[in-house]
């Protein structure tokens, strides 16, 4: 099966009442994990590459290792530019052979976000690939992503069916609480149903997008902990919530700092466990399996698209 843009995910996700999990990918082992995992529950995926992980792994190497999950499972999967900053590198992974490309003008004005992303849009379109755009902003640091607490914003609602007819995009990133990054939350959790509520209101059918949305598992974070880390207060967004999100007009969820997550506190727990073993094979097998069960539970008991692809 070839690669697949995220337009008929959407479609059924958003009808089926469900969401498309985005995760974010940057080497084999946590490529091999997310997709082992879907293949285990028969579900489609979004691998997410974000420019950073472009540049770390290579944008070959990571197109080359999503063509063999794609022979190994089976799988509808779109290949998603996370937070694309410029025309220039959503063109670059749009001749590359991303599927989807994600342009974050959320940090110009509105008629300049405008500009900027049609722009894209009127690239990616003719080319068959789909653009997700984004209102609003969210705090927290995530790769090149940076946003302080006071210069993040909700979503305004009165904005969107303007920003979407003019621009052409496919799915809408939106605002309305969640943050990049582990330390999500301050007090208690919570998340603003109101602006999705009223952006479903007014763009009826149309797919919605939370970014930032890890659930910073505490079992992982107390590993970290005790082995060495120092994430006190690391607090993410609870998974009834992404449910609840999941069933109304959100389609694609992005998972990424749960990720790193697991991945790192299994490593930590394996290394301080075997001190003297230097075989990257022996503490990424783990660390691989840990994604993999972390996926599978997303899929099954968070986004429901298990049984969707």
């Amino acid at each position: 099966m070839p690669l697949v843009t995220s337009k008929e995910m959407f479609k059924k996700a958003y009808d089926g009442g469900y969401a498309i999990g985005a995760f974010n990918v940057n080497n084999m082992e946590i490529i091999q994990g997310i997709t082992e995992a879907a293949k285990e529950v028969n579900a489609p995926l979004i691998l997410q590459v974000s420019a950073g992980a472009r540049k770390y792994a290579n944008h070959t190497y990571l197109m080359k290792l999503i063509e063999a999950a794609i022979i190994e499972t089976g799988l509808p999967i779109c290949v998603h530019l996370d937070h694309g900053d410029s025309f220039e590198l959503c063109k670059s992974c749009i001749d590359g052979g991303f599927t989807s490309v994600m342009f974050d003008g959320s940090h110009h004005p509105f008629e300049e976000n405008i500009k900027l992303t049609k722009q894209v849009v009127d690239y990616a379109h003719d080319k068959g690939v789909t653009v997700e755009a984004e209102l609003g902003r969210l705090a927290g640091i995530e790769d090149a992503v940076n946003v302080s607490e006071k210069d993040s914003a909700f979503t305004d609602p009165n904005e969107v069916e303007e920003f979407v007819k003019r621009t052409g995009v496919d799915s809408l990133a939106i605002a309305i609480g969640t943050s990049h990054g582990a330390f999500k939350f301050k007090g208690e959790p919570k998340l603003r149903f109101d602006i999705l509520e009223e952006v479903q209101r007014r763009l009826p059918g149309f797919p919605i997008v939370l970014h930032g949305a890890s659930s910073v598992i505490p079992e992982y974070v107390d590993m970290v902990n005790k082995y060495g880390g120092n994430m006190p207060g690391a607090k993410g967004v609870p998974e009834e919530m992404l449910r609840k999100a999941a069933s109304m007009a959100v389609c694609k969820i992005n998972i990424d700092s749960d990720l790193r997550l697991a991945m790192t506190a299994t490593i930590r727990k394996y290394m301080a466990e075997n001190p003297s073993h230097f075989d990257p094979r022996q503490y990424l097998s783990p660390a691989r399996a840990a994604i993999k069960e972390l996926v599978k539970n997303k899929i099954v008991n968070v986004l429901g698209c298990n049984g969707k692809a």
